[in-house]
């Protein structure tokens, strides 16, 4: 057993490897670096119920300081870590100091993905990844201002709803020919467009843009006034969010030689390239044996689930991480929930109709159920939970059929 850890990153994946190395009896020293000067806390809040206010911050750490300081971990926050030196066993941070490890988890996530287009350093335009970020776009939120949000994803949508419902006027732009594209069915697409249309969101798939146009705020300071469309046209903006996606923040690694492919490349037991490192959450690309192929996940519960295991193969517990995974998103009343990866499928089902808000859409590869997306579907989202690992092959007629229930298909 490691006697000396150290852990680069202060988000989901850290605060579980935390717990699972003390519940499972390491007592040696642990060292936490956070390049924010915040404990670790939730992410999901920050699109909503911070955003709008309803949450105070002291409620999103997992843990306070009192719970650190009593299992005994050492949290080095507001400095990241510049350099990993594998040879020594050292990682350097950059307020000077330098701690050795014996074992090391690079838990570093994810980055805001920039947009490269003229303007985009404009006051007034915002990326939303961190409590600082939220904090400056929340001064925004003024009833009866214009908000453009690029991007039309889970993030953009998220923050187009609790705008709206701060009586904002919000247009999305999408650069794709439907919203959440690339993690959705074209079934839900739709319907979360017309259900942010009913609302007053104004929807907008398929745009090409060209730029941010500012005018004179406070000098120096120049302030967005409009979007520029590649046409020529613009839209009006109070302030912009650009939500286009992440990047995984994998520099640390690369810049110290450990193999990376868009991601820390881990094997099973969340090992790099170099036996005394592990890593964990958004910034690793890692093999899944469920679906048998190399994936890069977005996900809380995969940084959950993925931080807890490294923590076990880091103490010797040899644990192959082989979770299914799944993702949800919150939107005005509408809860989706997303089981499984359904890249592959060959045949799509769908339960139940639009028009009631309570749907499934079910994915099929050769017979076998590998994905399933709800809205406002708990019971079938909970049994595609169960199904889904266990490799299920249910019957599409009873599938299709929403008076049987997802269980009883198989």
């Amino acid at each position: 057993m490691p006697e000396r850890v150290v852990i680069v990153g202060a988000g989901q994946a850290a605060a579980q490897a935390v717990e699972v190395l003390r519940k499972r009896g390491h007592t040696g020293r642990i060292t936490l670096i956070g390049d924010e000067n915040l404990l670790p806390y939730q992410r999901p809040p920050l699109s909503k119920k911070y955003l709008a206010g309803s949450l105070d911050r002291d409620r999103l750490p997992f843990r306070h300081a009192a719970h650190y300081l009593d299992h005994g971990v050492d949290t080095r926050l507001g400095f990241a870590a510049v350099r990993i030196d594998r040879a020594a066993r050292r990682v350097e941070v950059a307020d000077g100091s330098a701690i050795d490890y014996d074992a090391l988890l690079l838990a570093t996530g994810s980055r805001a993905r920039m947009i490269s287009l003229p303007g985009a350093e404009l006051a007034g335009v915002y990326t939303l990844r961190t409590v600082a970020d939220v904090d400056r776009l929340r001064a925004e939120l003024v009833s009866g201002r214009r908000a453009v949000i690029v991007g039309g994803g889970y993030i953009g949508l998220e923050v187009a709803a609790t705008c709206r419902e701060a009586g904002i006027h919000v247009t999305v732009l999408e650069a794709a020919d439907r919203v959440m594209a690339r993690v959705v069915s074209p079934e839900v697409s739709r319907f979360y467009e017309a259900e942010h249309a009913r609302r007053g969101v104004d929807v907008r798939c398929g745009v090409r843009l060209a730029g941010f146009i500012g005018r004179q705020a406070e000098p120096p300071n120049e302030r967005i006034a409009s979007v520029r469309f590649s046409d020529g046209s613009e839209i009006p903006a109070d302030f912009v969010l650009v939500g286009i996606g992440v990047t995984p923040a994998d520099a640390l690694a690369r810049d110290s030689g450990l193999d990376c492919d868009d991601g820390i490349v881990v094997d099973e037991h969340c090992r790099t390239s170099d036996p005394h490192i592990w890593a964990a959450g958004d910034c690793t690309r890692h093999p899944s044996i469920h679906y048998g192929r190399r994936v890069r996940l977005e996900s809380v519960d995969h940084a959950f689930e993925q931080g807890a295991s490294a923590a076990l193969n880091l103490l010797g517990l040899t644990t192959p991480h082989d979770k299914v995974p799944w993702f949800w998103s919150d939107q005005f009343d509408l809860k989706m929930v997303i089981i499984g990866l359904a890249q592959g499928h060959d045949r799509v089902v769908v339960r139940g109709g639009a028009a009631e808000r309570t749907f499934s859409v079910c994915y099929l590869k050769a017979g076998e159920l590998i994905a399933v997306e709800t809205v406002n579907h708990t019971k079938d989202q909970m049994a595609a939970r169960k199904l889904i690992p266990a490799r299920a092959r249910p019957d599409p007629l009873k599938l299709a059929d929403p008076a049987v229930s997802l269980r009883d298909a198989v």
